[in-house]
């Protein structure tokens, strides 16, 4: 297995978030078949649906499809995360112990 990408680093935490506050998950297939901006990573908190975009770093921005599904996503009662970096990652893990 070769070495992980910036971005693959952020999902791993994300991940390894989810895990320990024992939240279901998936990741979403994007071989074409799918929608344009769906977050990377889908879950359930507490029956919530949250979306969660990751990036490599703080200099990454999400496209303006990601963000426009991210604000649905928000309108229709889910929440949505943006996660490049540990403060960002802290506040999904905050939004996850509030629930």
């Amino acid at each position: 297995m070769g070495a992980l990408t910036p971005e693959a680093k952020v999902k791993r935490k994300v991940t390894a978030v989810l895990k320990k506050h024992k939240c279901w998950y998936f990741f979403p297939a994007s071989n074409g078949f799918g929608r344009a901006g769906i977050p990377d990573i889908i879950a359930i908190v507490d029956g919530i649906f949250v979306g969660v975009e990751c990036k490599a770093d703080k200099k990454k921005q999400p496209t303006q499809l990601q963000v426009q599904c991210g604000e649905q996503i928000e309108a229709a009662g889910g929440k949505w995360f943006l996660v490049r970096g540990a403060d960002e990652l802290e506040a999904l893990e905050a939004y996850i112990r509030l629930r």
